[in-house]
């Protein structure tokens, strides 16, 4: 019997221990240094910091006009707002403003969400050059030009009202002209008028 059961306890597979340690410690160190490749791979992208838009956005250029569009129309001619740098649709202006002013499209720009932040220096230079622009206006106003402008003006304001007292004069006199056949209907009629009190 102590061979039998010794034939019981052998029928299980044996497992080499120190074989399945040395290759899980040999597929470690190839994801470590798979890992290691990609983080050198993908080094950290330098960003330009947001600038203003130096181009006007075209919001009204295709506003009230009606376009066909066929199975072979490209994307960019199909209805709503095409972003050629996300190579996107977007249907409608307040949502393709959103997002050209968005992250997504900064990032595809080159762009990151960060403003540089202005030195002591470069503020100073910005109130110079605007202080210059307002001496520059001042300058051009001419006061003998403005002169003419305001007397043009008032001219042609004492035309208008000499216009208008003319039309008023006309209108009156039309007015009586028709209403004296009416005044004789009434005095031939026995009554002086229809209730106004107004006197001419």
């Amino acid at each position: 019997m102590s061979s039998n059961s010794s034939k019981t306890a052998d029928h299980r597979r044996k497992w080499d221990a120190e074989e399945y340690e040395r290759m899980a410690t040999e597929r470690l160190q190839q994801e470590l240094e798979a890992q290691e490749k990609l983080n050198q791979r993908a080094a950290p992208v330098k960003r330009d910091y947001l600038r203003q838009r130096d181009y006007k956005v075209d919001l009204d250029s295709k506003l009230g006009k009606s376009v066909v569009i066929t199975k072979n129309t490209p994307s960019s001619q199909t209805g709503g707002y095409y972003c050629n740098v996300c190579d996107c649709i977007v249907k409608d202006s307040i949502n393709f403003l959103d997002h050209i002013n968005g992250k997504k499209h900064q990032r595809n720009l080159g762009m990151s969400m960060k403003v540089e932040r202005s030195t002591l220096e470069q503020v100073k230079k910005r109130f110079e050059a605007n202080k210059r622009k307002l001496e520059d206006k001042k300058r051009d106003y001419d006061l003998e030009q403005r002169m003419k402008e305001i007397q043009e003006e008032e001219e042609k304001l004492k035309e208008y009202r000499r216009e208008r007292k003319k039309e008023k004069k006309r209108k009156l006199e039309e007015d009586e002209d028709d209403r004296e056949p009416s005044s004789a209907l009434a005095s031939v009629m026995g009554f002086s008028g229809f209730g106004s009190s107004k006197k001419k």
